[in-house]
């Protein structure tokens, strides 16, 4: 299904679509309170900008630095070309500790790479046990939103899923009791798990360390408990200095949920005696954006889900609309770097309004990369005849002043008076009502002249 006819299910039940767009709206509202808090918010984003440019313009360098820095303190380090060798390597570490049950936090690039489903088939028990995370694990949905990942359900849903699987209460559904519900199941799964699965927010190629922020304390959790440690990170986490981490720590999580910091931002420097830790850096497509000019900035992302939270599209089709992992506005970029005939449909499921530029905190261009990338999908033949009939047809008439003039002045007429079930761009809004007059002719009469 596409995205429009994954949107149009989804807006079935129109007071859980509005639901959902009060709640992302309202975390969009916590993250301009957050920032207004700070004068040098505008600096902090330049800043944050200039740093991820200059680290992806050499990135090499910076990868072979945190590498060497990295194996210095003690850890081990492997390089995995695409997502089927990032599971492999992370199978194989996990086989030769004899490992059979692993507990993992948030982590996208896992997601991206399907690493539970692989794991599964190999024979190991896999926990996600981010509160998010583990409802729809259990659920078998993959995340709607890449910080609030069950965003998509209700505590009434969130209640009849743990009646189902966690023996709770049924009816109960009041969140508190949920949470404890969650707290006693996950806490089984901590203290028998074998292994500790991480993401990386960021890794300092100065030091050799990496930092991972939730606000649940899963991670430090499952890493203080075992005595595995395993960190999967994609090639862009990179940053040069530690000094250069409190940018990145201030921006990240106002812009994600309005928090002036997350609960737990954690440094893993080197492993503790008798435990081992293991990176896992991967590229899966990566490289091949650094090579395109035009959209190497969306390898910027922190990974905040800014641009979700105020994106008009998202908040009212929902994040299982779109087809890649990562939904939303960026979602669309990176989806579309990966596969742009079966992900490059959402590259249109935007106004092109600019808000989310405006609360990137790395300041990427992401309407431009978006309307490029419909010029590159155009060219490709992805389009439907249909559309590309109707682009046609509005770029002649767009093109000749007089036949536009003829053309508004039908439609003033004919719109108001379709039903909606024809009038496709009015299924889903109400039509303004016309202006009675024009600009050109408000224009024209203040002018005293033709126009």
């Amino acid at each position: 299904m596409s995205h429009k006819d994954k949107a149009k299910e989804f807006l079935k039940d129109i007071s859980f679509a509005s639901w959902q767009d009060e709640a992302l709206w309202f975390v969009r509202s916590k993250r301009d309170i957050a920032v207004k808090e700070i004068k040098e918010w505008e600096e902090l984003r330049k800043k944050a900008d200039n740093i991820k440019a200059h680290t992806i313009s050499r990135l090499e360098y910076y990868l072979e630095e945190f590498e060497e820095n990295a194996k210095k303190n003690g850890m081990v380090i492997h390089y995995a070309k695409d997502a089927l060798e990032h599971n492999k390597i992370v199978f194989d570490i996990l086989k030769k500790y004899g490992v059979k049950k692993v507990v993992k936090s948030k982590s996208m690039l896992t997601e991206e790479c399907r690493l539970n489903p692989f794991l599964e088939h190999k024979g190991i028990e896999v926990i996600d046990t981010d509160l998010g995370e583990r409802i729809i694990q259990l659920r078998g949905e993959k995340p709607s939103h890449i910080v609030l990942p069950a965003i998509h359900l209700k505590k009434e849903q969130v209640g009849e899923t743990f009646r189902k699987f966690l023996k709770t209460k049924d009816g109960n559904n009041d969140p508190t009791y949920l949470t404890k519900a969650a707290r006693e199941h996950l806490r089984e799964k901590f203290l028998s798990a074998d292994a500790a699965i991480t993401g990386v927010n960021f890794a300092i190629s100065e030091n050799g360390s990496f930092v991972v922020c939730t606000n649940e304390g899963n991670a430090d959790m499952g890493t203080s408990l075992t005595n595995l440690h395993i960190a999967c990170m994609g090639i862009e986490k990179i940053i040069p200095k530690v000094s250069h981490l409190g940018i990145f720590i201030r921006l990240l999580a106002r812009s994600a949920t309005g928090q002036a910091i997350t609960t737990y931002t954690s440094h893993y420097i080197k492993p503790a005696n008798h435990t081992k830790i293991h990176i896992v850096i991967v590229d899966n497509g990566r490289s091949k954006m650094l090579s395109k000019k035009e959209f190497v900035k969306s390898l910027q992302c922190i990974r905040c889900g800014a641009c979700m939270n105020t994106c008009p599209v998202y908040r009212r089709s929902g994040g299982h609309s779109y087809p890649y992992v990562v939904p939303g506005p960026i979602g669309s970029l990176l989806g579309s770097s990966r596969d742009l005939k079966h992900n490059g449909d959402t590259v249109f499921a935007s106004t092109l309004c600019g808000s989310c530029n405006n609360v990137c905190p790395v300041k990427i261009d992401i309407t431009h990369q978006l309307l490029s990338y419909r010029k590159e999908y155009v060219d490709k033949g992805y389009l439907s005849l249909t559309k590309v009939k109707i682009l046609n047809i509005a770029t002649f008439v767009l093109s000749h002043p007089a036949l536009t003039k003829i053309v508004f002045k039908i439609l003033k007429i004919i719109l108001p008076l379709l039903p909606k079930s024809l009038n496709l761009w009015g299924k889903g809004r109400e039509l303004p009502n016309f202006a009675k007059k024009s600009f050109r002719e408000i224009y024209k009469e203040s002018q005293n002249e033709k126009f």
